[in-house]
């Protein structure tokens, strides 16, 4: 399916509110995360960064605003490790390459990845004025964006957020809003992301789910986790898969497993599922989750299922199949 396809099918399939918090609402988990450089991977951060795309439809002329909850590191929801000592730098990048440049979706942070024209910085630290807080950017123009019409229906914009200094936690939201002292949504707008770092529910009755899309070049799939502290399974639901089991890491280390793509699953999503285990009593479980296809390219996460939320038909079904790393 063409990148331009993919843009009008979230126009039909009503983007609303729901694509525009990060985490999305479908996706039901509480937080992203992003520890201070000095952190420990063991804490569920590989390398204190996290990079996500809004795209914005060509046609819209107002103002945008990008709005962060909680931004500082210290308080209720941030993860503290001894004293706080921690400053966050959340940075938006708009113009030629922030999103087309290869080295903007390398998932090991080599390179020009802060490739574009950056639109404006802010760094935290721990204060009361932001905990559990909105701090808004803008307002910003939406041509400032890289214009990507063909791949995303319009202008794309970069926030990377890093951890510069400290070793704790940062869990925080991010919002794409037409006002900035409210999360108005911006029609037609999406959030796609490669490389996916967030915390986990606490409650193990708490069903968590990402969505990525299977384009029609696509054979299949190579996932990697990282230290997923073997919390439950992680499983796969398409048209033509009925829960097929991805492996889990442990704790600190990466786990790898690889998913033949059926020809009816193409041009569709993957509900991928993870599933706390029972009785476990496993909290603040920040975990990092990125996905290839058989080119060694990253699939891209997208704030909403594309076409809606898959669902498995029997007469498709595939018989299960062991994982293979």
């Amino acid at each position: 399916m063409h990148k331009l396809a993919i843009f009008y099918t979230f126009i039909i399939i009503s983007l609303s509110a729901n694509a525009q918090p990060v985490p999305a609402i479908d996706e039901n988990i509480p937080h992203l995360v992003t520890f201070g450089k000095d952190g420990e991977s063991a804490w569920g951060d590989n390398d204190y960064c996290q990079v996500i795309f809004y795209s914005v439809p060509q046609d819209h002329t107002e103002p945008i605003f990008i709005r962060v909850y909680d931004p500082d590191t210290g308080g209720e929801i941030d993860e503290q490790k001894g004293e706080w000592d921690t400053r966050m730098k959340y940075s938006i990048y708009g113009g030629k390459n922030a999103c087309s440049a290869k080295d903007a979706k390398n998932i090991n942070l080599s390179g020009n990845y802060k490739s574009g024209t950056l639109l404006g910085t802010k760094s935290f630290t721990a204060h009361p004025k932001y905990d559990q807080k909105w701090y808004t950017f803008g307002p910003i123009n939406p041509t400032e964006g890289e214009f990507l019409p063909d791949e995303y229906g319009g202008y794309v914009f970069k926030i990377i957020i890093e951890g510069i200094s400290g070793d704790d936690g940062n869990l925080y939201n991010l919002s794409l809003s037409n006002k900035p002292t409210e999360n108005q949504p911006v029609e037609g707008a999406f959030a796609f992301y490669y490389k996916y770092k967030f915390r986990l529910h606490d409650n193990a009755n708490e069903i968590s789910h990402i969505y990525p899309f299977i384009d029609e070049n696509v054979q299949s799939v190579k996932q990697s986790n990282f230290d997923w502290d073997n919390d439950g399974i992680i499983r796969i639901i398409s048209v033509a898969k009925n829960g097929e089991f991805m492996k889990i890491s442990g704790d600190d280390n990466w786990a790898n497993s690889l998913h033949q793509v059926h020809p009816s699953e193409k041009n569709k999503s993957y509900d991928i599922q993870m599933i706390k285990k029972k009785g476990a009593d496993i909290k603040n479980n920040n975990v990092v989750i990125y996905l290839k296809n058989q080119y060694d390219e990253l699939i891209e996460f997208y704030s909403v299922p594309i076409g809606g939320i898959p669902k498995y038909k029997y007469s498709i079904g595939m018989k299960p199949k062991t994982i293979h790393n």
